[in-house]
Parts: C-alpha cells; sequence; structure tokens
C-alpha cells in the first residue's frame, strides 16, 4: 500500500441508547434507515471509498458482525478485514487493536478513524480536510477534525484554539490547547461568542507507528492488552476475533482520555477545522434538526400526521402504528412497534434515563429490538402467552439455520411465502406456500431456503418453556461459537 493511501478505520460497535427507541443494543442507530436511502454506517463507508482511499478495516461488537457483512455487501463494498470485539471497551482498545494490524500489514499507513453514526452533508469538504491533515500526519502529528459551530449546543465536546478560528479558503492543520468537556447553556454561549473553540467530531487521522507510540508513552497497559488480543486472536469465516481473554483485560477508555488530553507539544497534536454539515446524531433532537420541516418547524415522518404542532418531531417505525399529534409544541414522539417514546425537545439528552428506568425494571424494550437479525436472516415475535409463541421467520435466498434440537419445547412450521427446505430427524421435506410441518420436542431438525426469493415463515412454539437458550447446535454453517449458540436461537 503506497504510503499516500489513506486507510479508514470505522468504529461501528457502539450501542447509543439516545436515540431508543428505534437505537437499542441489539440493533443500534448506526445500522438503522434513519433518513432515506442508505444507513448511516453505510454512508460511512461511502464517504471514505474511491481514489486515495484504501479498503477499510471495521470493528464492530460479535452481535453486528453478519448486520457489518451485509450492510457493505448491500452497497458493494468490501471491507480490508471486519474485527469482532468480544466486549466494548471504548475506542481506545479498539483503535489500538486497529493500529496494531495496520501497521504489521503497512509500515507507515496513514489511518483515519471515523464513527459510524455521524452525517455529514458535504462530502467533498470532508475530503479535503481529510487531505489538509495528511502533512501533519506524516511528520508525526495526531490530527482530529474540529466542526465550526454554528449554535451553543451542549450535547457535544469542544476544542480550544489558541486564537479565534477565521475561515479559510483552504482548511489546514493547526496547534490546539486543550478538549473541553460537554459544556453548560451559559458556558455554551461563551464559547460560542469567543470564536476560540470548535466541536469536538470524534474523528482522527495519523500515521499508525504514531498513534502506537503515543500509546507506549500515554497508555501502555492498553497497548499490551492489545498486542496480547491480537498475536492469541484469530480468523473466523471472514471475520477477526481478537483473543478474548486479553482484549477484556485492557481499561474500558475511549481515546480522547487515553491519548489525547495526554498529548502536549504544538506539534504532537493538530486539529483541521471544518465545514462540512457535520452532525454527531447524538438525540432525537439532531434528528429533527437535519429534517426538512415545514414552515412551523414540525417534522412528521411516513405513518406520522401533525395537526396544528410547532417545533415537533413525530415519528412512526411501525407501518401497522399511526402516530397523530395535536397541538404539540417542542415535543418529540416517536413510536415503534413495541414501544413510544414522548419528550420535550429540551429534554432529548435525558432519553438514557428512559432505557436505564426500562432496564432496571426488566423490561426487554430497554434493549432488545423487536426484530432479531441473524446470518441467514431474521425473526419477531407476534404473540406470546404463558406456553405458546407465535413468530415470523424470514430466511433470505440461499439461508441455512443451523441443525438443532429443543429440549422443552414443539414447534410448528406453516411456510406463508417462498420455498423451503426442512430436515427433520433426517428426513426431508420441500414446502411451498400453505403447507406445513411439525416438529417435536427432540426432534433434530433444520430450515432452508432454497428458493430465489425470500422464504417467510410462521412459526409456533408449544412447551413449557420457550427461552432463547433452550437449544443444542449440531451444526452451523456460520461458525458461531458455543457460548453463543446455548444463548441464541438457530
Amino acid at each position: 500500500m503506497a504510503v499516500q493511501t489513506i486507510s479508514p478505520v470505522i468504529l461501528c460497535g457502539g450501542s447509543g441508547t439516545r436515540l431508543w427507541p428505534l437505537s437499542r443494543k441489539t440493533f443500534p442507530k448506526q445500522f438503522s434507515r434513519l433518513f432515506d436511502g442508505e444507513t448511516l454506517f453505510q454512508r460511512t463507508v461511502s464517504r471514505v471509498t474511491g481514489d486515495g482511499f484504501a479498503r477499510p478495516l471495521l470493528l464492530t461488537h460479535q452481535d453486528f458482525r453478519f448486520i457489518v457483512g451485509e450492510q457493505i455487501s448491500v452497497i458493494g463494498c468490501a471491507a480490508e478485514r471486519i474485527v469482532v470485539e468480544p466486549e466494548g471497551r471504548n475506542t481506545a482498545p479498539a483503535i489500538c487493536l486497529a493500529a496494531l494490524m495496520l501497521e504489521e500489514r503497512a509500515p507507515g499507513a496513514l489511518m483515519l478513524v471515523l464513527p459510524s453514526d455521524h452525517v455529514i452533508r458535504d462530502v467533498g469538504a470532508f475530503r479535503e480536510a481529510v487531505w489538509a491533515g495528511v502533512g501533519a500526519a506524516r511528520e508525526g502529528a495526531l490530527v482530529t477534525f474540529g466542526i465550526r459551530p454554528d449554535r451553543p449546543e451542549t450535547g457535544y465536546g469542544y476544542i480550544e484554539l489558541p486564537g479565534p478560528a477565521r475561515p479559510d479558503a483552504h482548511p489546514k492543520a493547526r496547534p490546539f490547547a486543550r478538549f473541553i468537556e460537554k459544556p453548560d447553556p451559559a458556558r455554551a454561549e461563551e464559547m460560542l461568542a469567543s470564536g476560540r473553540f470548535l466541536w469536538n467530531s470524534g474523528m482522527f487521522l495519523f500515521t499508525a507507528k504514531a498513534i502506537l507510540a503515543a500509546f507506549e508513552a500515554r497508555a501502555p497497559e492498553i497497548l499490551a492488552a492489545m498486542r496480547r488480543a491480537a498475536a492469541t486472536g484469530g480468523a473466523d469465516l471472514d471475520f477477526f476475533r481478537p483473543g478474548a481473554e486479553a482484549y477484556r483485560a485492557a481499561p474500558d477508555i475511549s481515546i480522547d482520555y487515553a491519548i489525547m488530553e495526554r498529548v502536549t507539544g504544538a506539534d504532537s497534536k493538530r486539529v483541521v477545522p471544518v465545514d462540512c454539515g457535520w452532525t454527531d446524531l447524538g438525540s432525537w433532537q439532531t434528528v429533527w434538526r437535519e429534517e426538512t420541516s415545514d414552515s412551523a418547524g414540525t417534522v412528521a415522518g411516513p405513518g406520522a400526521t401533525a395537526i396544528d404542532c410547532a417545533g415537533t418531531l413525530l415519528r412512526s417505525d411501525d407501518p401497522e402504528t399511526r402516530l397523530v399529534g395535536i397541538g404539540l409544541k417542542d415535543t418529540i414522539a416517536v413510536a415503534t412497534r413495541d414501544a413510544v417514546l414522548v419528550a420535550a425537545m429540551d429534554r432529548a439528552q435525558d432519553v438514557r434515563k428512559a432505557v436505564e428506568r426500562l432496564d432496571a425494571e426488566g423490561a426487554a424494550q430497554a434493549t432488545e429490538f423487536p426484530r432479531c437479525f441473524r446470518p441467514w436472516g431474521w425473526y419477531e415475535t407476534l404473540a406470546r402467552g404463558p406456553r405458546f409463541q407465535v413468530k415470523h421467520i424470514v430466511v433470505k435466498p440461499g439461508g441455512l439455520l443451523s441443525l438443532q434440537s429443543h429440549a422443552r419445547r414443539s414447534e410448528h412450521w406453516v411456510v406463508v411465502g417462498g420455498a423451503a427446505k426442512a430436515t427433520v430427524d433426517g428426513a426431508v421435506r420441500e414446502m411451498t406456500e400453505n403447507e406445513s410441518i411439525y416438529i417435536p420436542i427432540g426432534a433434530v431438525h433444520r430450515l432452508e431456503n432454497p428458493g430465489a426469493a425470500d422464504l417467510h415463515l410462521i412459526e409456533v412454539q408449544s412447551g413449557a418453556y420457550l427461552g432463547e437458550d433452550d437449544i443444542i447446535r449440531y451444526e452451523d454453517r456460520y461458525a458461531r461459537p458455543e457460548t453463543e449458540t446455548r444463548r441464541r436461537r438457530k
């Protein structure tokens, strides 16, 4: 790889809660279609695809690895490697591991670290800023990108410059004084008025060698843990799994705290001020700002109706649920199939408190998304009772569920669309629409879609226990580890 080529490192393992109920632990916002077209993750990959960029290195949680693989395939992109984290340890360990892998493969590599949940409307300006930071990064500086603020935002961290951030004809890397935590409203007003502060975008550019040297000097415990994780890891299908024990031993800390705030010297770290239409979608209020509103400042998405509302966001992500707002002002109302959020617009940052409360109450809606994605497709529960559960299962063309059995439940499959091949205790049967098959308790069974269209199937479970951990898996095309097979379905 030529030294001038930039290797994107995309962090896509987070599970943000401030866009609940759309974003949850099992299916976070970066994989959702918050806006028309591609998902936030797909948009991030697309903006660093083409001349000057190598194939991206993607770091995600093990629960999302097949989602990541499928979503980049849909947009016609290929990853250099998908690294599967056994546990989220924040950004510092992930970036350190990526740097070790890049430095081994291509010494001197430039790495561009990007979160996967940002909106950037002006891709040209973003790329110009990236190339403006290359010179400083090649000289060994740790380069970050600061967004010129247009409002006194309290949901972002800031970067302080030595003097006012005057607009440039062309962006360039500058020394900066320090990072500032998220301010209160009064302080945010002062910072905006001074002209000396930029929003901290969380995007970085440096050589793998430079950031590894920074870890050696400032966070050697992270570097040691990631070296062990890389050495004890290995390939798993199209993924790389770092050693789980070593990875979990690393501190849970961000790159800002672990490295950037500890690095001193004007030549050691730089910032490139940039105007690129950037937004960190950290709350429903930022989503509302990104959408096109009516003359009263109200956004009513598909499935939502606004009557005499002002400054309000209405959104329904369930096609069967109509959301209607009447006389609302400065309000957020978001509906999914299993949850509804209603909040004052100025309390958007507090949505995480709702998730914490629901989680403490044991509500599945706190973390579980109604539609559960698997490498072969997805399923969702339609109804459940004390001794039964009804699910809608969709299997992609060529999808193959594991060979498995259940100790405490039976299943009845009814094909409602597409073609199915069912195996029950060695007997194979092909089925089409309106045909069904019964799987007794203990029967070893498997489901496959041999057709060219999605297979839609209704599954009725009956038994004393219907938990997801009632499964023994004998064969699995997707090589899911034993710890996963004991707690996951199919």
